[in-house]
């Protein structure tokens, strides 16, 4: 669903396991890592829509998991004007997001990529907590530091691991300003810069 503004609906999925570790994943062919997400569909709540992504792209039902939270409300990016369809209708311009914390209360064993028949990911790994903010393409960067940092006392038991560590906040400051530069904006109203390590996007629009 895309709203009068031009942000689809959508949820993010943060899978965490007992060691407060987090599922990254691979998408197909690409050199792109992401958390699970997906649109909501109409007539759909944004917690169906979790537990039907779950199961579509790593195979997982709600036996497997609890849900422990969720951002209180929506979390915005804009894609790149480049990755912008022209001439679709309703015209997307980002997405909208409710991002969810789920705990594995399952086995391991039960994440399968090929679980529907257009699989989104062919790879997935246990991560720490605020890698993410490092791999992912430059301009969600700022949604997952925003869901992160909102989530984090939900499993971070340490108070002094709750905010992602100053080398990724300078990153994150780095590449706006970079990319507000590159596109005559005033400092800080960029979306970010596209990193030094290359990545394919093709998968900015799931």
């Amino acid at each position: 669903m895309i709203d009068s503004q031009g942000f689809r609906a959508n949820v993010g999925i943060i899978l965490c396991n007992d060691r407060g570790q987090l599922l990254w994943a691979r998408r197909i062919r690409q050199d792109a890592w992401q958390f699970p997400q997906g649109g909501i569909q109409r007539n759909e709540s944004p917690e169906e829509a979790v537990y039907r992504e779950l199961m579509e792209e790593v195979g997982l039902g709600p036996e497997d998991v609890e849900i422990i939270g969720c951002t209180r409300g929506w979390l915005r990016y804009r894609l790149p004007k480049r990755f912008i369809r022209r001439g679709s209708k309703p015209r997307c311009i980002g997405q909208k997001q409710r991002w969810f914390m789920l705990r594995l209360v399952g086995d391991e064993n039960h994440v399968r990529l090929d679980a529907s028949e257009k699989p989104e990911f062919e790879e997935w790994r246990w991560v720490n907590y605020w890698d993410p903010l490092a791999e992912i393409v430059f301009f969600k960067r700022r949604v997952y530091q925003l869901a992160l940092t909102e989530l984090a006392p939900l499993i971070v038991a340490d108070a002094q691991l709750l905010s992602p560590p100053e080398e990724l906040i300078k990153l994150h400051q780095s590449e706006q300003q970079a990319y507000a530069a590159c596109r005559g904006q005033p400092r800080g109203r960029g979306q970010g810069h596209p990193s030094r390590r290359r990545r394919s996007v093709q998968g900015a629009r799931s």
